[in-house]
């Protein structure tokens, strides 16, 4: 079996070799190593190996032998997102200020998968203080799309989920607050997840600006793999004062057949313009869940053209964050990252739209809530675009050019609703890129949006493409 096979193997498959013993820890460690070796220099997805994996890989080995169980994750490796605290592992936040910082204790998801077996690879490359749409710092640079390297990654967990798809992890661990795990999954080619808010404590995560919107979620390659990693991640730890002691939903009925569930779906909605190759992928992924036995039907959210989420995340984030980060940069704001000097030089808003945007924050929840009155799930776009060059200042979308923050127009609804999100490869562009579909579904029934999520993608036709690496 070549590095290639197991890098590209599901999380599930990898717990699954090694708890039969057809591949050992470190056998399967090895694998992802030397992809790292071979591939990552151009790439730069990871950016930090933890110190130590190997013995950890050989202890889970000895384990083994013993006829001793850690966990589910029992020897797999994973990959952690760099604004997650690794104890003795090097954890930069992307930012030269904090460049030779090396925490004392784990983030509470990172020690969480660490408890089920896993073991830490490494750090995964992001913008500045995760603070940007693409993954680039004054630290490691700029990570590529595995796809085609003139294109975005995305971000702000660009490394992840091009880690992720390129091989080097069967799981990463990020954040998201405006698209920060569903983008860069759906330019990358993965399963990107957020669960609802507070389901995953962020303890242990840096920044906490906007944390009452801050979401904890995996990265992987199969939607079954994000739920186990779910099951190993939710539930409160006495330290996130926003985490929810609301168990996580039975493992088993994400298997099950998928029940009869009402459907809303649009292909391009609120959030024009949309490329006609993603509006495609999304009715032909209507069509496919039509199929299964669901009643899909389309939707509309016309009152979201008005409120613009885009602008109204975008104005909370100016105001707090200038207050957030004061004293954190204090003295040495010459040496961020030309996108957050831009970002905490914006003037406030003005104290009326600052609460305009959390009234128009509340709206959203407000008629999301309307809306699941009636319908299970949502099916949507995950971005209107696919991956785009870097630094792109305007897109072209069909022909008709946008501002470059139209590619983020679509995800911040759902994480300023605090909604459960899942973005699901679906198909390819005419010009060889990934393409995503977007889930969303009531609080706190991940079950039901994973179940979907998980019939969904066995119908989706790129399952075992890989990016040409």
């Amino acid at each position: 079996m070549t590095p290639a096979d197991i890098g590209y193997a599901s999380l599930r498959q990898q717990a699954e070799w090694i708890r039969t013993k057809a591949l050992s820890p470190v056998e399967i460690l090895e694998a992802h190593l030397q992809r790292v070796q071979n591939i990552n220099p151009s790439l730069k997805a990871v950016v930090t190996l933890a110190d130590g994996s190997r013995e950890r890989a050989r202890q889970a080995e000895a384990a083994l032998m013993r006829s001793e169980s850690w966990g589910p994750l029992h020897g797999v490796p994973f990959t952690a997102k760099d604004c997650f605290d690794t104890a003795g592992v090097r954890t930069t936040r992307g930012s030269r200020l904090f460049e030779n910082r090396i925490p004392s204790r784990d983030a509470t998801a990172v020690a969480r998968l660490k408890q089920a077996g896993g073991i830490l690879l490494g750090k995964t490359n992001l913008p500045e203080f995760a603070l940007w749409s693409e993954t680039s710092n004054e630290v490691f640079g700029q990570t590529v799309n595995p796809w085609n390297a003139e294109r975005t990654a995305g971000g702000s967990s660009g490394g992840e989920a091009a880690a992720v798809a390129a091989g080097l992890s069967p799981l990463g661990i990020g954040t998201d607050l405006g698209g920060s795990n569903r983008l860069p999954s759906h330019y990358c080619g993965v399963v990107g997840f957020k669960p609802t808010q507070g389901r995953i404590p962020i303890t242990g995560q840096f920044p906490g600006v906007m944390g009452r919107h801050l979401h904890v979620g995996p990265l992987t390659r199969t939607v079954r793999d994000a739920a186990l990693a779910l099951s190993l991640l939710a539930g409160p730890d006495g330290r996130d004062p926003y985490a929810v002691p609301v168990p996580a939903p039975d493992r088993a009925p994400w298997d099950a057949p998928l029940p009869p569930l009402k459907i809303g779906f649009f292909s391009e909605g609120p959030f024009a313009p949309v490329a006609k190759a993603i509006q495609e992928i999304v009715t032909r992924a209507a069509a496919s869940l039509e199929e299964l036995g669901c009643r899909v039907q389309p939707v509309a959210l016309e009152g979201w053209k008005r409120s613009k989420p885009i602008e109204m995340v975008m104005k909370l984030l100016v105001a707090e964050a200038a207050h957030y980060f004061e004293p954190v940069v204090a003295g040495r704001k010459d040496r961020l990252a030309p996108s957050v000097q831009r970002l905490l030089d914006t003037p406030p808003p003005a104290i009326a739209e600052y609460v305009a945007a959390l009234a128009g924050c509340e709206q959203l929840r407000v008629d999301l809530m309307r809306r699941f009155s009636t319908h299970d799930l949502l099916l949507l776009p995950a971005a209107p675009v696919t991956a785009h060059p870097h630094d792109a200042v305007c897109l072209d979308v069909d022909g008709q050019t946008v501002p470059a923050v139209h590619a983020a127009s679509v995800t911040p609804a759902f994480g300023m609703t605090g909604s459960p999100a899942i973005s699901v490869p679906f198909g390819m562009s005419p010009d060889g890129m990934p393409i995503g579909v977007q889930l969303v579904a009531r609080h706190f029934e991940e079950g039901t949006l994973l179940r979907a999520a998980a019939a969904l993608e066995s119908t989706a036709s790129l399952k075992t493409r890989r990016p040409p690496l």
